[in-house]
C-alpha cells in the first residue's frame, strides 16, 4: 500500500523532478507533487511525496529527514489525513452576518 509523506522547508527553485530523483534512493517513488499559490503558481514550500510501500517511506523518511536540499534544510514525515473545510453556502460567505445598505 502506498504511503504519503510530507515535505516541508523546500526551496522555491525545487522541482517534482528533484523530488522524485532524490526519494527513488529509497524506493519506487508513485508522485511527487509540490503545492503551489493558486494566484501565482509559485511554490508555497512544501510537498507531498507518495512511497510505494510503507518500509520504503520509513528508509526516506530516515535517509532525508534534515539533510540540505537545493541549499535547505529539509523536513520529511507521515502526511497527516487532510481534515474536512467547510464549504460556504453561497448565501454567506463564513461570517453569517447579512449586510444592509
Amino acid at each position: 500500500m502506498a504511503k504519503k509523506l510530507y515535505v516541508g522547508g523546500l526551496s522555491y527553485d525545487t522541482t517534482e523532478d528533484t523530488l522524485k530523483d532524490l526519494f527513488a534512493k529509497s524506493g519506487n517513488v508513485t508522485s511527487a507533487t509540490i503545492i503551489t499559490d493558486r494566484m501565482s503558481g509559485r511554490s508555497k514550500g512544501f510537498a507531498f511525496v507518495e512511497m510505494a510501500t510503507d518500509e520504503e517511506a520509513q528508509a526516506a523518511i530516515e535517509a532525508l529527514n534534515g539533510k540540505e536540499v537545493d541549499g535547505r534544510t529539509i523536513t520529511v514525515n507521515e502526511a497527516r489525513p487532510q481534515e474536512p473545510r467547510p464549504r460556504p453556502s453561497g448565501r454567506d460567505f463564513g461570517n453569517g452576518q447579512r449586510r444592509n445598505w
